[in-house]
């Protein structure tokens, strides 16, 4: 089985985390392409529909770049991907292809429509802040193993 993002979904998040990790300041849309490895031409759509999303600060001119609009402990990838994607539960049926309930809901429906649930309260439950603490940690941990290795 596989649950892939959206290319769209993915630069967004990218992006969204750089401007997490960018001191305060401005961050261009080139430097977010070169430190996330975003396609440059596909960048100003996606930082179009998070400033749309009220998520990033545009700011216009040869100074200028994007910053978060909110707090990063305040933003969850579900935010995110909605702010891209639009309403993420699913409408087409996994069985038959078509509007799910047009006519009745298939019998996997109750098992797929918990387990979006489920995906969905995870996304919800994850801010920027929370990804960004969590990958420092491991950058440490990953660090004091190597230091650890290399001193015995």
């Amino acid at each position: 089985m596989r649950l892939d993002l959206t290319k769209r979904s993915d630069y967004a998040i990218r992006a969204m985390l750089a401007l997490t990790m960018a001191p305060a300041g401005l961050l261009s849309s080139r430097k977010i392409a070169e430190e996330m490895k975003i396609p440059p031409r596909f960048l100003p759509q996606i930082m179009g529909d998070l400033t749309r999303g009220g998520l990033v600060e545009a700011h216009p001119g040869r100074a200028g770049g994007y910053k978060l609009a909110r707090a990063a402990s305040t933003v969850t990838l579900l935010t995110v991907i909605e702010a891209v994607e639009g309403d993420p539960h699913r409408q087409i049926c996994v069985m038959r292809g078509t509007a799910c309930g047009v006519d009745g809901e298939c019998g996997v429906h109750d098992v797929f429509f918990a387990a979006e649930g489920a995906i969905l309260k995870e996304l919800n439950g994850a801010t920027l802040q929370s990804i960004i603490d969590a990958y420092q940690a491991k950058l440490v941990a990953a660090e004091a193993k190597l230091a650890a290795a290399a001193a015995e």
